[in-house]
């Protein structure tokens, strides 16, 4: 069956699809098998760069409990999400909790029907910074090597630098994305294997004592520093420790990917089990594996001093000034892998966004192969905007208030779970995979866990030095969250109009 298809019949939104077999009724095209899942999802893994340097402050040693945790709690919450996404055929978290929460009947300002946009508003969210946060944090790689390695001084403002490679990186995704899911896999497997495999030599190099340098990994390092310094084990220190959780689950979790592309596979009951476990089980040696290495190499100084760039002086150690070039083309490569993985996924929520009518029509447009080319231009956009507000900003404080959107996305996906559960509207709906007996329970747990530990504690993290700019996060966060709630009252009301013109005429 070809994937040269059209999502709607007259090319408008808001008319009757019209489907094939390689499609989901959503629009989404059955494009891919269970290794290109995983594939998507394999730049995950680097999402822990800019992550060790903004925990390692406030815990050190600790963070390794944390990183492998938050992984761990990743297995919990994505076999619900799988599920939801493969029965339901909507794309993920924000896709999922549209067609739970809205009515068959929808009121004009329906308060079901706006839980799922908001949810599907938290979680674009969630993704978008990935965007900009990756292509700065490649370019501070770069500047790294080119002031330090080859002592040159940028002779303008990096943020000029910043700009170009975003117009670079952007433009490729979106050419090769608008091939279709499946070709954005091709790109993810040239990626990972130039990316993910040199990843892990990097960090096991030290283990072996072959660093050219002599410069081997130190465990009574992580002992000597397990826990910041003056920490009693107070309440206040517990609150920091699940603020930690909640930011580190950004980064641990995003392997959700293989979940919310559920309605995308070939054969979901068998591919979509095998991409969870397989991308989990990944992610859960580099998660722990990762930083357990950086934290014996490195000391608290030195980590403040690198900064989001905690890998050069790794690679540096490993391989001496001829082997570090090609040590950082490889990371960076990598990071261009997770921009690729976060472009397809947040511009997929707002294709189902706009095809529930929860967004502008706009971002329903298509191109022959399926590919939502709307969506994926305004990503672009997206992107070009937050490189600036990270210029005058930092890394860690889009992350931290971008953790806010995926802590509150993650609360209401299990809370849909709940639902999709236990309602009657979908008792009989035919479920390609099941996740495993007493998943209902976990959900629960974890929707409580989101809503009334993580987000609070999240917020006492960045305003107790979590962070820079803190408080400031907090306010982002909260501020375009809240940004999406008159902007769907306005498509409703709008929606509304037109409806009631339609039917005078």
């Amino acid at each position: 069956m070809s994937d040269n298809i059209e999502v709607y019949s007259d090319g408008k939104s808001g008319s009757e699809p019209s489907l094939t077999n390689s499609q989901s009724d959503s629009g989404l095209v059955k494009s891919i098998d269970w290794k290109q899942g995983v594939i998507i999802a394999m730049g995950v893994p680097i999402l822990i760069l800019p992550g060790i340097y903004d925990i390692a402050g406030t815990a050190w040693g600790l963070s390794i409990m944390i990183w492998t945790v938050s992984v761990l709690q990743g297995f919990c919450q994505n076999f619900s999400i799988g599920e939801m996404a493969a029965a339901l055929e909507a794309p993920g978290i924000g896709g999922c909790a549209q067609k739970v929460f809205t009515s068959p009947n929808p009121k004009k300002f329906d308060l079901g029907k706006f839980a799922g946009a908001f949810t599907a508003w938290a979680y674009w969210f969630t993704w978008t910074p990935v965007i900009p946060i990756f292509t700065c944090t490649a370019c501070d790689y770069i500047t790294k090597y080119l002031e330090i390695g080859l002592g040159v001084t940028l002779p303008f403002d990096i943020l000029y630098m910043q700009l170009a490679l975003g117009v670079l990186i952007f433009s490729i995704i979106v050419f090769v994305g608008s091939k279709g899911l499946s070709g954005g896999a091709k790109l993810g497997l040239v990626l990972a294997l130039i990316a993910i495999v040199p990843m892990l030599v990097v960090i096991a190099i030290p283990f072996t004592g072959f660093s050219t340098t002599g410069h081997a990994f130190d465990f009574g390092m992580i002992v000597e520093n397990l826990t910041p310094e003056g920490w009693d084990w107070s309440t206040g220190d517990f609150l920091m420790i699940f603020g930690m959780f909640a930011y580190a689950q950004w980064c641990a979790c995003a392997w959700e990917s293989t979940a919310t592309y559920g309605s995308e596979y070939k054969n979901p009951g068998k591919d979509l089990p095998k991409a969870m476990i397989s991308a989990g089980l990944i992610c859960l040696a580099m998660y722990f594996i990762v930083p357990f290495c950086v934290y014996g190499m490195l000391s608290p100084a030195q980590i403040e001093e690198w900064g989001i760039a905690t890998l050069y002086p790794i690679a540096l150690s490993d391989f001496g000034e001829i082997g570090l070039i090609v040590a950082l083309v490889l990371l960076v490569a990598g990071m261009v892998m997770l921009i690729q993985t976060a472009f397809l996924g947040s511009s997929r929520t707002l294709y189902f966004m706009g095809h529930e009518g929860n967004m502008p029509g706009f971002f329903t447009k298509t191109n022959k192969n399926g590919a939502p080319i709307a969506a994926m231009l305004f990503q672009f956009a997206m992107g070009i905007i937050f490189i600036l507000i990270i210029h005058f900003g930092s890394v860690g404080m889009i992350l931290a208030a971008s953790s806010f959107g995926f802590c509150l996305a993650l609360g209401m996906g299990m809370l849909a779970f709940v639902v999709y559960r236990r309602s009657p509207r979908f008792k009989d709906l035919p479920r390609p995979w099941t996740a495993p007996r007493g998943w209902f329970y976990v959900s629960c747990f974890l929707m409580v866990y989101q809503f009334f530990i993580l987000i609070p504690c999240l917020a006492y993290w960045c305003i107790n030095g979590g962070i820079e700019n803190g408080t400031f996060s907090v306010m982002l966060g909260a501020v375009i969250l809240l940004l999406y709630i008159p902007v769907w009252f306005v498509l409703q009301s709008r929606k509304g109009k037109s409806s009631k013109e339609a039917g005078n005429s």
